[in-house]
């Protein structure tokens, strides 16, 4: 995948900068992805929506500019530039841009459940 930034070495860019804004749309690239993190920058055009859905990872949104409104489990967030979202794995979750805005979006992806270990025996107390 081309990414803006390579996971493997120091990279720096605008968060404001490679995304294109459009009239009509939606436009997205990704910053940088490896198997445990995503980055991707979005610009909505105003009006535009995402229907809701679901993700396996647990996604952090930072509103860089304009507004819209995140629906997570059915309540609504009026976010604006300079908010932070926060949204733990498979919230139920739609985004409608009040006007246009630009987003950053990081999800994260987390090990899955590891079974709980059996506790180690004890030894039993040495008989003196």
């Amino acid at each position: 995948m081309n990414t803006l930034l390579s996971p493997t070495e120091p990279g720096h860019l605008s968060l404001l900068a490679p995304v294109a804004t459009t009239t009509h749309g939606i436009v997205s690239r990704a910053v940088i992805t490896t198997p445990a993190l995503r980055l991707t920058l979005f610009h909505f055009a105003v009006g535009q929506e995402l229907s809701e859905h679901t993700s396996k990872a647990r996604a952090i949104v930072q509103i860089l500019t304009g507004g819209c409104r995140f629906t997570v489990n059915g309540t609504a967030h009026e976010l604006r530039a300079g908010d932070l979202l926060a949204m733990p794995p498979r919230a139920p979750h739609s985004v409608f841009a009040t006007e246009a805005f630009s987003m950053l979006l990081t999800q994260i992806t987390e090990p899955a459940a590891t079974e709980t270990a059996a506790p180690a025996a004890t030894a039993a107390p040495s008989a003196r």
